[in-house]
């Protein structure tokens, strides 16, 4: 294998990857034609193209020196999972050969008793099955075969994170084909959504990550007082890259340029320590895989070079968080980007189609979209000055906004003379594209021929913010849809829906600053929905609105609905629940001696100081703020330990569970760490027990 050299990469890309190319070259032709019509068309795998496969895929991996396959999945832990068997059978003889068979590539039984299941079976239920995704190639990583896979019940339901996401790609894809049909297209067999997810982190030397067990237990820091110095100077955004964050990224390209994810800008961000990678454009399903790749990858890199990559969406207060853009797309299956505005007339309407989708499907589950980015960490970021707040709106610039204003009003105004504007006639003006500033305050904003959905977190799976997208738009093309098909006049019809659908849900469009409270307030007199905290948000997946419009396109039924709500609470609770333990944990066996420690030395010196007659009136004082601290540091250790109890002893359903741990064990924790916070302050720092904000942010040389 070649490797990278003067930025050069050539023969890395894919190597890994059981690819196209690879499908191409090895495979017998008409198997290789019947399996490109199955992932092009989405239509079920015949068992002997499998075998075929299953067998030619075996050598190529043995050849890159793969002992063992898995099925790759990704249950609802938000993490990935996989069981690692080997292609060894033994032959009868003392020997052994290496088989993998189609049935062995399709289907998958891993043991499905200790993933979470919201009630959807019981525990001692234990049989799940992996199906391979054909759409989402295989690669080989660690001398295993890994095979990208759906999880599911023996019943049949969803037990992760891609099934629901397949399924709403083939919605979106039904019913934007309706639409495009309407437009004269007849070739187009399928739409797919796209994705470029932007991946946000932080890099901190391995030893001091090592040092402070709430980054070990929990991805953030519970506690830290503010340094001299923070992001004020706005000195790292872009800035010279250090030396072992280059060595870092390039082996981090390297390593996922094996894998196949085109990884293609990196820089610093905002906060010190603070970074980000940006992959091209694939499709969703694969897209998904690959940030989930991308995850696994920069922790198993940055420790090799001694550092530790932090994922979570608050690793540190008081500088900025992390998130994962996600730009979300739609595309033909010849490449076509369908929210790209068109040369002509007709190109222009139905742009404008598929933009007003977009529109009244974010507006009609605006709640909906506040729950797919509803997580305990991201509650940290949501409405703090480096991220969107929890208000959904869009963005669409100026201009665009202007165009948007005129075809409902019906006038185009141009060098001050109107004229009558009818979508699909010469008179509508040309559309803009990319040609009005981002707005990097709105959660879900077009910029030229996508939407930038930028509430989502940094460490979550982009699995479940895209399949209520792609359901959310599927419904509104299918609404948009029903009604052209029956239209008399098509052209006359498409006027009225494009005006009808900006009246109507024009008030979630805001071109302003999102971080303002003046939005806040407007927002609230639009009454646009305002879901502050996870806990708020989560039950918006159970509205009948929502349950509705999952189960009509087949992407969750009621069942699997109300599982992922139970699990979602209990993630919640259980992530607050380790958060609260870890620091009473660090407070009581690091924080408290080492106070006690200072306390008496300070203790010491007033009394030397007195036996010797001299003023100590100071450090008395000192003395005393130490003895007021020291007993609210126990105070306030011994009272959040008695809420977490007693919030553990409540009676009552997942939801009420929750709320206690948000309205009153994060209030408990909040005082905790004020106090540990102050006295961090004042503690010799050769006493002080863990790396400070200043070690961690500026330690990486």
């Amino acid at each position: 294998m070649e490797r990278c050299i003067d930025g050069v990469c050539s023969g890395i890309f894919g190597s890994a990857v059981f690819s196209d190319t690879v499908m191409q070259e090895r495979l017998p032709k008409p198997i290789y034609k019947k399996l490109k019509k199955t992932i092009k068309e989405g239509l079920p795998l015949d068992p002997e193209v499998a075998e075929v496969v299953a067998c030619v895929m075996k050598d190529w991996a043995v050849e890159i020196g793969a002992t063992h396959f898995t099925h790759w999945f990704q249950p609802l832990t938000g993490v990935t999972a996989e069981k690692h068997d080997s292609f060894l059978t033994p032959t009868g003889d003392g020997k052994a050969i290496m088989e993998f068979s189609g049935k062995e590539l399709i289907k998958g039984e891993p043991d499905a008793s200790s993933f979470p299941s919201g009630g959807l079976r019981a525990t001692f239920e234990a049989r799940g099955y992996t199906a391979w995704d054909c759409t989402s190639p295989a690669f080989v990583k660690d001398k295993t075969l890994y095979i990208p896979t759906a999880f599911c019940s023996y019943n049949g339901e969803a037990l992760d994170l891609k099934t629901p996401l397949l399924r709403s790609m083939e919605a979106l894809s039904k019913q934007a084909i309706r639409i495009l049909r309407l437009f004269g297209d007849t070739t187009t067999k399928r739409v797919v959504t796209t994705l470029g997810p932007e991946q946000e982190y932080f890099l901190v030397d391995k030893e001091l990550f090592m040092k402070r067990k709430d980054l070990i237990y929990t991805g953030r820091t519970l506690f830290g007082a503010k340094p001299p110095k923070g992001q004020e100077l706005e000195d790292h955004y872009f800035g010279i890259l250090k030396e072992k964050v280059s060595r870092f990224m390039h082996d981090l390209d390297e390593e996922l340029w094996k894998l196949g994810v085109s990884a293609k800008t990196k820089h610093n961000e905002v906060a010190p320590a603070q970074h980000e990678l940006a992959p091209m454009f694939a499709t969703t399903n694969i897209a998904t895989d690959h940030n989930q790749l991308t995850m696994e990858i920069m922790k198993k890199v940055a420790d090799r070079h001694g550092l530790a990559c932090l994922l979570h969406e608050k690793p540190f207060a008081g500088v900025n968080g992390s998130g994962k853009h996600n730009n979300w797309s739609i595309s033909t299956d010849d490449g076509r980007n369908l929210l790209d505005p068109g040369t002509t007339p007709l190109d222009n309407a139905q742009f404008l189609i598929f933009l007003v989708a977009v529109i009244k499907a974010v507006d009609e589950y605006a709640d909906l979209l506040r729950f797919s980015v509803a997580t305990a960490g991201n509650d940290h970021r949501l409405g703090a000055n480096e991220a969107p707040p929890a208000i959904m709106s869009i963005f669409l610039g100026d201009e665009l906004t202007s165009v948007i204003e005129q075809i409902e009003t019906g006038v185009v105004k141009n060098n001050g003379t109107s004229r009558t504007l009818e979508i699909g006639v010469s008179t509508l003006p040309v559309l803009p594209k990319d040609n009005t500033d981002r707005n990097r305050t709105s959660p879900f904003a077009f910029t030229g021929n996508k939407f930038e959905f930028r509430s989502v977190g940094s460490s979550q799976s982009i699995a479940t913010p895209n399949f209520i997208i792609n359901t959310i738009v599927a419904e509104a093309l299918s609404q948009i849809a029903d009604r052209l098909e029956n239209a008399g006049d098509f052209r006359a019809e498409v006027n009225a829906v494009v005006k009808e659908i900006i009246s109507k849900h024009k008030r979630i469009i805001f071109n302003g600053n999102n971080y303002s409270e003046e939005w806040v307030a407007e927002a609230e007199r639009r009454g646009l929905p305002n879901l502050r905290t996870t806990v708020d948000a989560i039950p918006a997946l159970i509205a009948e609105k929502n349950i509705r419009v999952l189960e009509k396109h087949g992407v969750l039924n009621r069942a699997e609905i109300y599982s992922r709500y139970e699990i979602c609470l209990e993630n919640y609770i259980k992530t607050i629940r380790i958060e609260a333990l870890t620091m009473i944990e660090m407070a009581s066996r690091q924080i408290l001696p080492a106070t006690l420690s200072y306390v008496r030395k300070v203790a010491d010196t007033v009394a030397s100081l007195r036996a010797a007659d001299a003023d100590y009136s100071c450090v008395k004082e000192e003395l005393d703020e130490l003895v007021t601290l020291t007993s609210g540091l126990k105070a306030a250790i011994d009272k959040l330990d008695q809420k977490i109890k007693e919030a553990d002893a409540s009676e009552g359903d997942s939801l009420s569970h929750a709320r206690a741990y948000k309205d009153v064990i994060i209030p408990q924790m909040n005082e905790l760490r004020a106090v540990a916070d102050r006295l961090e302050t004042i503690v010799d720092a050769s006493l002080w027990p863990i790396p400070t904000y200043g070690d961690l942010l500026f330690g990486v040389i």
